[in-house]
Formats: C-alpha cells, sequence, structure tokens
C-alpha cells in the first residue's frame, strides 16, 4: 500500500496521527510537536518569530506588535518542505497565536509546483469537533477503521466520569486560566470538560474564543476553584511567574484562595491542545473539581496543588 508521506504542523495533530498509527508516515513536524518523544528526530518545519523564553507580558507584547503589522507570528521553511514532499500537510484555522495556520500553508506552497499536496486545516472548537477531526485525518490516511476504535474508546472514558456525576448537582464554580499577564480565562472546548468533570465553568463560553479578562471580573465571579493552565507552559513554567496572580490586589479575597483551592496544570501537553489527551484532561479536571469519586494517578505529573499558605 502506498504509504502518504505527513507533514504535522500542529501538535495535536502529531498526537492524532501517531494515535492513528501513521508515526511512519511522518517525515516533517513543527517546532512544538514534542509528543509522542519518537517524533523529536523529525525535521522541523517551521519557527516563531517571538521570544518563547520570555515572560508572558513580554511573550503579549511581542505578539501583538507582529500580528499589528498584518504579518505571521511563524516562520516556514518552505525549501525543507518542499524538499520533503509531503502528500499531506496538516495545519489549523483555529488561531493565528497558537500555531502555523492555514494562510501560513496556502502562501508556503503557492510556487510548489510539481507535487500535489493536500493540506487538511483543522478548526476544532469544542470535544465532538476534535473526535470529527481525527475521522478527517482518517479519511485522508485510509485508517477509518482505527479512528473508530480510538474514538469509541475515547468517548468510553468521557463517559465513564460523566455517569459518575450523573446525579452530583453540588457543583463549584471553576475558573482556568489561560494566559497569566494579561489575564486569559479558558474557552474553545475548556468549559465543555470542566462541565464534564462536575464543575461550573465561569467567565467564557463553550466554542468561544478564550477572552481575555480584567482582575475586577475574576473577583465579581469569584469562584470556588482556579485552575492555572497556560498556553503553551509547563507546570514549572508556569511557577516561575505565579507571583503575577499572587501580586494582584483581588488575590486574597477569592473564595479559591481562602478555601486552598488553587491548582497548576500543564497546560502545553493537555488542555491547549485539541487531540485524544483532552480525554486525559478531563481526569485531570475530575481529580481536581470531584476528588472524591475520582483518582486517575495525574497529580503529580500532570497536575498539582498550590499551597496558598
Amino acid at each position: 500500500m502506498f504509504m502518504k508521506r505527513i507533514i504535522s504542523l500542529l501538535p495535536a495533530a502529531t498526537e492524532i496521527i501517531c494515535a492513528l498509527g501513521l508515526e511512519e508516515n511522518l517525515v516533517g513536524r513543527s517546532h512544538e510537536c514534542d509528543f509522542p518523544a519518537s517524533i523529536q528526530y523529525l525535521p522541523i518545519c517551521s519557527d516563531a518569530k517571538f521570544t518563547s523564553t520570555g515572560s508572558s507580558k513580554e511573550i503579549d507584547q511581542q505578539v501583538k506588535e507582529i500580528l499589528s503589522d498584518s504579518l505571521s507570528i511563524y516562520k516556514i521553511d518552505k525549501a525543507l518542505i518542499q524538499e520533503l514532499k509531503p502528500d499531506i500537510i496538516i495545519t489549523q484555522a483555529q488561531c493565528d497565536v497558537c500555531a502555523v495556520s492555514l494562510k501560513d500553508v496556502e502562501e508556503a506552497l503557492a510556487d510548489f509546483i510539481g507535487h500535489q499536496t493536500q493540506i487538511i486545516s483543522l478548526e476544532p472548537k469544542v470535544l465532538n469537533d476534535v473526535f470529527d477531526d481525527i475521522r478527517k485525518i482518517a479519511a485522508a490516511t485510509d485508517t477509518m477503521a482505527v479512528a473508530e476504535t480510538l474514538i469509541e474508546d475515547l468517548e468510553e472514558r468521557k463517559d465513564i466520569v460523566k455517569h459518575k456525576l450523573k446525579f452530583f448537582n453540588d457543583k463549584p464554580k471553576v475558573a482556568c486560566i489561560e494566559w497569566l499577564e494579561p489575564v486569559m480565562v479558558s474557552g474553545n472546548w475548556i468549559p465543555e470538560l470542566v462541565e464534564i468533570a462536575g464543575g461550573k465553568s465561569l467567565l467564557a463560553q463553550n466554542g468561544q474564543h478564550s477572552p481575555f479578562v480584567s482582575w475586577e471580573e475574576i473577583a465579581e465571579a469569584n469562584p470556588d476553584i482556579i485552575i492555572i493552565m497556560p498556553c503553551g507552559f509547563s507546570i514549572s513554567r508556569t511557577m516561575q511567574e505565579i507571583n503575577v496572580l499572587l501580586s494582584q490586589p483581588q488575590w486574597s479575597n477569592l473564595q479559591a484562595v481562602k478555601n486552598n483551592k488553587i491548582y497548576v496544570a500543564d497546560g502545553n501537553h493537555y488542555f491547549n491542545r485539541s487531540g485524544p489527551r483532552l480525554v486525559d484532561s478531563i481526569e485531570i479536571l475530575a481529580e481536581i473539581i470531584t476528588p472524591k469519586y475520582f483518582n486517575f494517578g495525574y497529580e503529580g505529573n500532570a497536575w498539582l496543588k498550590f499551597d496558598v499558605a
């Protein structure tokens, strides 16, 4: 059978490809693709124009400056992509900041003469969109049977959490922080995941982009639980900037702080990626929000409790 050569410019797509048993088909990846670890030897076909080692405020300023000039914040190695001769390139149209966009790829391939390349663009907003994206990639790679088995497994894990909480009515108010400075709360699929895990999501609408909010709005919403999961940040990276939150005048008066219910999660590997591990994210949220019902073993690796004392 003909093996289609695939370049993934989206970490979530890379995870989907590997979950479909297509890791050997991958010939290139984005600079952000890092899971599974075995794909890190692949040629890197993109890079960011901003410095990711800066503070969250500095990163935000850099990104806004680049976007204000109507420029992409990512660079694509056109020569390398042409050399790799992909049959499929997977990118996204969901967020210009999160990963290489469809427009970037179309421009990179504008003068790519002599090779037919299929561009698959993903634009998930809710959990079911992610399952549809798995099917979309599967349809292009003749792995639909594998995809349906994978989705069935993911749905079953999701339903285990939902069914166990079927009669759980005491839903705590949960604020998920997606960026530290300026502060942003998690939208897109996150409110749905919070609801599945037994919480009531605050300040963001399911299926809508993550909004920037003021600390006054957070104080007014007064969450019972705060989960800090900045986009692209590991737990250790988030901890480097945790004082940005602790120094806010409203911080000590929040119910979540008074109840010592502040948590830091690995936003990079879980919540921010629209791939199969979003179901892991549901299980992580369930451990945090409804700990009497669930213990999947993620604590200490994917999330930890931040002691406010």
